[in-house]
């Protein structure tokens, strides 16, 4: 048996115990954690998306400048991506649709396409932070140049593209490593940068913002985590994964899909944390110039040894190349939901990393493309999370699955922070 029927295999093998589950045939028992695992996958890809090197950037800034304060606004961060994940998994799940088909379906042709071009505009712009990132990292590691390095991401990424093709337990697999590794980098830069903990803990959940400066980074550390393409992809994951008969089935993998954002955000905020308290460690008592991902990876060899160093480059390599390939699932589904059409994925990975390839060939300041990208994103936010509100409000939509009262209020409330905290960041970028 090759390798492509193995991993044809193996999905369907999950399928068919998910089948089982969902009719009642298998009862977890003491496989708890195993009848579990076979619901994890779409989250945790998605969960990516919160972890790729723009949060790098925004963390590393946050905790170089000032130190633990801004720890409590990387939790609320997480916390509205969490409720908004879900809501998208909720949606593809119920009414086995992605969210970019929904807008096709419900929206007015001009919105329809009005809201194509912005979300093609942010997932270019998504790709361009996590291709640079990734490019970073190779170019440091390996002493390359910087345009190699983005082209040996570009022949990476679309090798692990391939595993789609297998299965989307291949994928999931292969992108639930990915998180395995990113975590582990972290963790273990947590045994060696000197870490303040009884501050840390205090200062996530008491806010503070000390001045404008800290406003804008803490503006940026929102932007950077609620991402437009994320909350496209969640639906598509679940759309056809694991198909319902009925209700009943629709309740119980909502509860699986809940818990699955659940464990799978708070890895990604943990990470998150993680970077601002290495950033806070090792930089804010002498070096809180430090902003950008090369003059912190410059900086920490001769403060906390090449071990350090390698590590956190490890981790920023691992998190583009994941991110780039999630980026590229979800702007494929973009295109396909809005307007039908689906191209050849070589084809779609060539496409968005030109404005990468741009940035470094023209010899442009990279750290400036990618805050510009998180620019970019926060203007395409509203597009997803808006009309996520609506659908999945709507009883003739979703049924009894429609959002509660109290859901719909949170939700409502959420997006007016992170709208309004964009707002802010575009007009200060723009000099408004």
């Amino acid at each position: 048996m090759d390798s492509v029927k193995a991993e044809q295999t193996l999905t369907d093998r999950t399928t068919v115990a998910i089948r089982e589950v969902l009719a009642g045939r298998r009862r977890p028992g003491v496989r708890a954690i195993r009848t579990a695992l076979l619901f994890a996958g779409p989250a945790v890809i998605a969960s990516i998306a919160y972890m790729d090197p723009g949060n790098f950037a925004t963390n590393i800034q946050a905790g170089a400048k000032f130190g633990y304060t801004l720890l409590w606004v990387v939790v609320l961060a997480n916390l509205i991506a969490m409720l908004y994940q879900a809501l998208s998994a909720k949606l593809g799940i119920v009414t086995g649709r992605n969210l970019a088909e929904m807008c096709r379906e419900q929206f007015p042709r001009a919105l329809v396409w009005s809201m194509w071009v912005v979300s093609e505009v942010a997932a270019m712009a998504t790709d361009l932070a996590e291709f640079l990132g990734a490019g970073i990292g190779l170019s440091l590691l390996f002493k390359i140049p910087l345009i190699a390095a983005v082209l040996v991401t570009a022949l990476i990424t679309y090798g692990i593209l391939l595993f789609e093709k297998r299965g989307f337990r291949a994928l999931e697999i292969v992108i639930g490593a990915f998180v395995t590794v990113i975590g582990l980098c972290y963790l273990i830069e947590m045994f060696i940068v000197p870490v303040a903990w009884r501050a840390a803990i205090l200062h996530s959940v008491v806010p503070e913002i000390p001045n404008f400066e800290a406003l804008m980074i803490a503006v940026g550390i929102i932007g950077a985590t609620v991402m437009p393409h994320a909350l496209f992809l969640h639906s598509g994951l679940t759309q056809g994964r694991a198909p319902a008969h009925d209700d009943r089935e629709r309740a119980q993998l909502l509860r699986f899909s809940n818990y699955e954002v659940v464990i799978a955000l708070t890895v990604a905020g943990l990470v998150n944390m993680a970077i601002v308290m290495m950033a806070s460690g090792a930089f804010h008592a002498g070096h809180a110039e430090v902003a950008q991902i090369e003059t912190a990876y410059q900086t920490l060899t001769p403060l906390l040894g090449a071990g350090a160093a390698g590590v956190f480059l490890v981790s920023l390599i691992v998190s583009g190349l994941s991110s780039s390939v999630v980026g590229t699932l979800a702007g494929q589904m973009i295109l396909q939901g809005f307007v039908t059409l689906r191209i050849p994925i070589w084809l779609r990975r060539l496409v968005t990393m030109v404005p990468a390839l741009v940035v470094v060939a023209l010899g442009l300041n990279v750290t400036t493309a990618m805050v510009i990208s998180q620019v970019v994103l926060s203007i395409a936010l509203p597009v997803p999370m808006i009309a996520l509100v609506i659908f999945t409000s709507r009883a003739d939509i979703m049924g009894r699955f429609r959002n509660s009262p109290l859901t719909k209020l949170t939700a409502v409330a959420a997006s007016a922070i992170v709208l309004l905290l964009n707002a802010i960041l575009v007009a200060h970028t723009l000099g408004l």
